[in-house]
């Protein structure tokens, strides 16, 4: 059985992540295998990967060749640090779609790269990165930046479990 799985904000070959986020990691190198790492321990060949932006920093080699040792079918919700590149760049590279805005998903998941406006009375979830591991405290906010998900993707069922 396939699965959904969501991740943003990976920054591959940023090395300024490291510091401005205190990532656990020595080096760029060091960061972007263990990310390569975490996200193959858990996403299958078939499974869908929805990435919310801010991919990779780095040229078009550099980024193929990360992306090719990630599992899965890729999507890409563009960040503000993937908008250098065109979405043709970003499908060239080998993602399936690219979204330039934020999308609704399911009839009721907005996928976006920031977090968009909310308030209690919408009905939706939105699943966000770009804040790192800043957290809204309201429960129609998940964030599925690297840093909250400890590096991992995250299960799509997982992510939108509310809290009680």
């Amino acid at each position: 059985m396939t699965q959904t799985f969501l991740i943003s904000d990976t920054h591959f070959w940023h090395t300024n992540i490291i510091a401005y986020e205190q990532r656990p990691f020595s080096s760029i190198e060091e960061m972007n295998s263990a990310l390569i790492k975490s996200w193959n321990r858990v996403v299958k060949k078939d499974d869908l990967v929805i990435h919310l932006g801010d991919f990779s920093l780095a040229n078009r080699e550099k980024t193929a060749h990360i992306f090719s040792q990630l599992r899965g079918t890729k999507w890409l919700v563009l960040g503000n640090h993937d908008r250098q590149r065109s979405i043709s760049w970003w499908m060239n590279i080998g993602f399936k779609k690219v979204f330039e805005f934020p999308i609704i998903y399911k009839d009721f998941y907005i996928l976006s790269h920031a977090p968009v406006y909310m308030n209690a009375q919408m009905p939706y979830l939105n699943l966000h990165g770009h804040i790192h591991s800043k957290t809204y405290k309201e429960s129609f906010y998940k964030n599925v930046s690297v840093e909250c998900i400890d590096y991992t993707p995250i299960e799509f069922g997982v992510a939108t479990k509310r809290e009680e």
